[in-house]
């Protein structure tokens, strides 16, 4: 459905270029799976997303929020490899850095990391490239059940946020 809508915009099925980030979700008392994430200290669950230069998501991933941005972005290069084979370049946040993950991503997609990073502390700034993913979580963020992981199962908050897109890609069509 990705590629229908990338086509109608002129654009080729497949994307050379993603944009990857992840958000930590805080969970409600119901949720089975939860890790803790020392970064935004919060308990929950961890949504990773590779978007092209449309926001449209050709990567997604839950985890628990423990695991870090580098690794569960890793895994979901893993579980789309074969829907990520024209990726010629990926751009991600400093939270990324490190040869761990650049290795990573060139043995499972053949490309290299571009990090954004920022120029200036304590300053806001848009960077180049980086709202766009930033743009996709907004998305997500308008379904309410999205707000906050009500899921028990992690599988079953990534068919939310999975419809949650095509919802979002049915209205582009």
């Amino acid at each position: 459905m990705v590629g229908t809508v990338r086509q109608r915009n002129g654009r080729t099925e497949k994307t050379s270029v993603l944009i990857v980030d992840a958000q930590s979700v805080k969970n409600t008392d119901t949720a089975e799976e939860k890790g803790y994430d020392g970064g935004k200290l919060m308990s929950g669950i961890k949504r990773h997303i590779a978007v092209d230069t449309q926001g449209l998501p050709h990567a997604i991933h839950v985890t628990t929020a423990n695991v870090t941005d580098r690794a569960g972005a890793l895994e979901a290069f893993s579980l789309h490899q074969t829907s990520l084979c024209d990726v010629k370049n990926v751009l991600a946040d400093a939270g990324y850095t490190g040869e761990k993950f650049a290795d990573g991503v060139q043995e499972l997609l053949d490309c290299p990391v571009g990090i954004a990073k920022r120029s200036e502390l304590h300053t806001f700034a848009v960077i180049p490239k980086r709202w766009v993913v930033e743009r996709s979580f907004a998305w997500l963020e308008k379904c309410r059940r999205l707000w906050k992981n009500c899921e028990r199962k992690l599988h079953t908050s990534l068919n939310m946020v999975v419809l949650a897109f095509v919802v979002l890609i049915l209205k582009r069509l």
